[in-house]
């Protein structure tokens, strides 16, 4: 059986920051994921918040079949399972459900499931998930939060994710039980708008910089 953590770990390995993105075109798509990519940040979450969501996964791994593409605000078993045929590598939710995780279990993509309490948190690991997203960081107090969960709950390694930005992601990255932070400060809005690509490049860049070895 694999060993969905490891894998997930792997990811958090390739790139400190994982962008969380909102497309609305295969050619939007295209452009500022070359540009991420450029600049080093090479796992891109791509979010089901667009009907052509499932499209643009599929463009962009198979235009980029060295970077690891996955699908975020996966709901439902059905969204995961399009996720799959478009080529994704993994899958982001921003919480969990007794029959994603039950019907889930043996789907095989890693599946990175988001927590904001303990109890969630003690809910997903009796399933095996010690790789999680902890979501929305800052609104559920952050640092202080994960800094509290680390002694009660080692061996479990979070991404927090949600109002997080280029100031507040090392201090993140520097907790002992976080493997990486999601956030999509390295693609402004206006940059995205104007393709503004070496902006992006260079956000990403900084980004991709901010690794702890």
């Amino acid at each position: 059986m694999t060993d969905h953590n490891q894998t997930l770990l792997d990811l958090f390995a390739r790139a400190p920051v994982i962008p969380v993105l909102t497309f609305k075109s295969p050619d939007e798509a295209l452009a500022v994921g070359g540009a991420l990519i450029e600049g080093g940040l090479n796992v891109l979450e791509v979010t089901l918040r667009t009907p052509r969501a499932v499209e643009i996964i599929e463009v962009l791994a198979r235009h980029f079949p060295a970077a690891r593409i996955g699908a975020g605000t996966v709901l439902t078993l059905d969204q995961a399972k399009a996720a799959q045929d478009a080529g994704a590598g993994f899958l982001v939710s921003p919480g969990s459900t007794e029959i994603l995780l039950r019907q889930g279990a043996d789907f095989p993509l890693p599946w990175l499931h988001a927590a904001v309490t303990v109890s969630e948190v003690m809910r997903l690991r009796e399933y095996g998930r010690r790789v999680l997203k902890f979501f929305p960081a800052e609104p559920a107090g952050g640092i202080p939060v994960l800094k509290a969960w680390a002694p009660v709950l080692p061996d479990v390694v979070f991404c927090p994710t949600g109002g997080i930005d280029a100031a507040k992601a090392p201090a993140y990255l520097a907790l002992p039980n976080v493997g990486a932070v999601g956030g999509s400060w390295v693609v402004p809005e206006d940059a995205v708008a104007s393709r503004d690509l070496s902006r992006i490049t260079e956000l990403a860049r900084a980004a991709a910089a901010l690794r702890v070895v």
